[in-house]
């Protein structure tokens, strides 16, 4: 299994959630490959924003080697599953798809706590820490589903 996360800068969102489900999957003894990208370009080789770094340091998730990195349409071919933030992201991924079978890989992450519902994670670059903390509280939540659906 192949799994990509993806946001807009791949600083702060995608990294945390790559970071955090590497870290599940490790504990449960799954191989699976995770990777993270963005959208926007100006971001391309810097590490996570500091605060996502922080705030997965107080989890003990280290993202801080993570480097960002462009979504490219070949990762339709190498992944099999690609979840997204938010609306802005799926749109993006729906304008990139080549076609209906690249699209059935795509889901808004929340969806796999509440199916159906395409509940974004919102972006915590314009606020504080807690905003941090916020994301990654839920997207730890959606991590511990995919894992678990992987264990089985």
């Amino acid at each position: 299994m192949k799994i990509l996360f993806v946001c807009t800068g791949n600083i702060c969102r995608s990294p945390l959630a790559e970071g955090i489900l590497r870290d599940k999957l490790q504990k449960l003894g799954i191989t699976a490959e995770v990777d993270s990208a963005g959208f926007e370009e100006f971001h391309v080789g810097d590490p996570p924003d500091e605060r996502a770094i922080y705030t997965g340091k107080l989890r003990k998730i280290d993202i801080s080697g993570h480097k960002a990195r462009l979504f490219t349409i070949n990762d339709f071919e190498e992944f099999d599953k690609i979840y997204v933030m938010d609306n802005y992201h799926f749109r993006t991924m729906d304008q990139k798809a080549r076609n209906d079978k690249d699209m059935e890989k795509v889901d808004y992450v929340m969806n796999v706590v509440s199916p159906g519902k395409n509940l974004p994670v919102q972006d915590p670059w314009y606020d504080g820490l807690s905003a941090f903390e916020q994301v990654y509280d839920q997207l730890d939540s959606a991590c511990g589903v995919i894992a678990n659906k992987l264990l089985r």
